[in-house]
């Protein structure tokens, strides 16, 4: 039997381990958060919104005006037969200015919320089918150990992996930052390219309540 199955009408169970891997027991997900239909357009268009909100759009070249210097003429207008020429800025000129070139620009734009729900729902639901998800009941650490938290990720047999939870917890999240395929989230951080991005997800048990109730 597979770690996740639907039950009885739309009841999706799925097993409850604690950070040592041992079966603590079983949460009832929400159908309509994980087993939703997966949508691979709405999940394309998703992650090109986020991509073009973090887009920096620090891109700039000179125009002619804005290069300094080729205040005076060159040459006189007439008498030399060579073309006539106003400024060594031209954009004719090697190191002239830029014509339509690249300015500082912002390159997001407005998706609407019902398309982003749909997308995180597409992206938790596809985690599940895939077998790639599973529940844990608390992540605690002592101290700051990267150590530690690298020896969850052993005992899951996992590398690849975004962990959601459900508070704030500083131990945590720095314990995981030096480990570079690995990523802490809280619940309201949650996003369809990490989820997409992470071949694992791991989510705590609070993390999994505050999803469904934003989600569900």
């Amino acid at each position: 039997m597979s770690e996740a199955e639907a039950q009885a009408g739309d009841k999706i169970q799925l097993e409850v381990y604690n950070q040592q891997r041992e079966k603590v027991g079983e949460v009832e997900l929400n159908p309509k958060v994980f087993g939703a239909e997966i949508k691979p357009h709405i999940l394309h268009q998703v992650v090109v919104w986020q991509e073009a909100c973090h887009r920096r759009g620090t891109a700039s070249t000179k125009t002619r005006a804005e290069v300094r210097g080729g205040g005076a003429k060159p040459w006189r207008q007439k008498g030399l037969g060579r073309a006539r020429h106003g400024s060594i800025r031209s954009p004719l000129w090697v190191g002239g200015g830029v014509v339509f070139g690249p300015k500082p620009r912002d390159y997001s734009f407005t998706l609407p919320k019902k398309v982003r729900k749909a997308g995180l729902r597409s992206a938790l639901s596809l985690k599940l089918k895939e077998n790639r998800l599973f529940i844990i009941d608390k992540i605690k650490l002592e101290e700051i150990k990267t150590k530690r938290f690298k020896e969850i990720c052993e005992r899951f047999e996992v590398e690849k992996v975004l962990f959601v939870i459900g508070e704030k917890d500083e131990k945590v999240e720095k314990s995981a930052r030096n480990l570079p395929e690995v990523k802490v989230l809280r619940a309201e951080g949650i996003n369809v390219r990490d989820l997409l991005r992470f071949e694992w997800l791991i989510m705590d048990l609070e993390a999994v309540k505050r999803v469904s109730e934003a989600l569900g």
